[in-house]
């Protein structure tokens, strides 16, 4: 089958499904609108398209200009971007797909379902809102959204079977895919018999590295801890953060044990993960992360916030903790819990590592989209 994924970037939480459909003879196009500086092409090389000349205008006046100052606004070309519509047509019509998966109900994801339609190729619609939501507002604006974008929905997060939030009926979760890396009895533990603890995320203020770094300051008299932070910082925003980060280090004498890390290519994260004994998650607006099932498939015991859209990832007290989203004292009360049982710790790393075989796999998530493709066939929801 020939599979054409339409995203903002090639993001890492889809390489495994990238390298599940290649592996397996499927042929796979991927188009983006931007490249980030830290992307790994080792699977599928992303086309990446960009913007229409006048979107660019907008973008550089809305990001250099008018918002300058807001780290936020680099975002505003996810929902807003438009394409150059003839070079995506062209791309689009001479792969001629079997699927299409559009990400976000954008302006870029509308102009290609636009030309999927015509066509006729099957389009799903990829998002990380949360399957358990509210019913569908029926105002005209989305009632327009919704006639210019896929039917059926596929989305990473579960969401929470709340009072009032029901399951759409073309609405399907589809979880990450991530191969299973390093079982329990592969790999070591507790190395020069401390603890390691690995933190993975961009230097932004909303990943909560300060608040990590308290909550470690605060037990490294009680455990033997070493902590490493690994994150991206590429942007002015991103660096000014990583040096707020490495100031708290030195002013609080933890150079011996904390390690910050910036812009670690992907094919060196596996020597992060083979080195930690536990894996923390401490940021807070998480839409849906993947490291956490990265650090289960290495048989890593996880904590994370409990408001992570992928927060479901984690098995509350079976695969790790969760924690109250923005809440030091809960999140150094689980800290110190996970530190103070390492058999414990043990027994988690080996139920996150069933978890991803079991649950996270390429199969699951193959079986699931042709059978959204068969639905939209049977019923002409094209």
């Amino acid at each position: 089958m020939r599979f054409l994924y339409v995203a903002p970037r090639y993001h890492t939480n889809q390489m495994d499904i990238m390298k599940g459909l290649t592996k397996n003879g499927h042929e796979v196009r991927f188009i983006s609108h931007y490249a980030a500086v830290i992307e790994d092409y080792s699977c599928v090389t992303p086309i990446v398209l960009g913007y229409s000349r006048l979107y660019r205008l907008i973008d550089f006046l809305y990001v250099k200009v008018i918002h300058r100052k807001d780290p936020t606004a680099i975002v505003f070309k996810i929902q807003h971007g438009f394409p150059p519509l003839k070079r995506l047509k062209k791309l689009v019509c001479g792969f001629e797909p079997d699927l299409v998966i559009l990400r976000e109900r954008s302006l870029y994801s509308m102009a290609a379902y636009h030309i999927c339609k015509k066509k006729g190729y099957p389009c799903i619609l990829y998002n990380q809102n949360p399957l358990w939501s509210e019913p569908a507002k029926k105002d005209l604006k989305h009632r327009l959204v919704d006639r210019m974008t896929p039917p059926l929905r596929m989305t990473p997060v579960m969401g929470e079977k709340k009072p009032g939030l029901t399951v759409r009926d073309n609405d399907y979760f589809v979880p990450f895919v991530v191969d299973p890396q390093r079982a329990p009895e592969e790999r070591t533990y507790f190395e020069g018999g401390g603890v390691h603890i690995l933190c993975i995320g961009k230097y932004e203020i909303r990943k909560h590295h300060l608040e990590l770094l308290r909550a470690a300051e605060l037990l490294r008299d009680k455990y033997e801890i070493r902590l490493t932070l690994v994150g991206e910082a590429t942007n002015h925003f991103q660096k000014e953060y990583c040096g707020q980060v490495k100031k708290y280090v030195r002013e609080h004498r933890m150079e011996n044990m904390v390690t910050v890390k910036t812009n670690v290519p992907k094919r060196d994260m596996e020597r992060e993960y083979l080195a930690a004994d536990l894996y923390v998650i401490p940021s807070t607006l998480e839409m849906a992360s993947v490291s956490q099932l990265e650090a289960m498939s290495y048989s890593l015991p996880v904590i994370c916030s409990d408001t992570n859209g992928t927060a479901c990832y984690v098995e509350d007290g079976v695969t790790g903790f969760l924690f109250r989203d923005c809440d030091e004292a809960d999140l150094l009360d689980r800290l110190d819990a996970m530190l103070s049982d390492r058999r414990r710790m043990l027994s988690m790393g080996e139920a996150g590592y069933r978890a991803v075989v079991e649950k996270y796999n390429f199969e699951s998530y193959f079986d699931t989209l042709t059978g959204m493709r068969e639905k939209i066939l049977r019923e002409n929801l094209r």
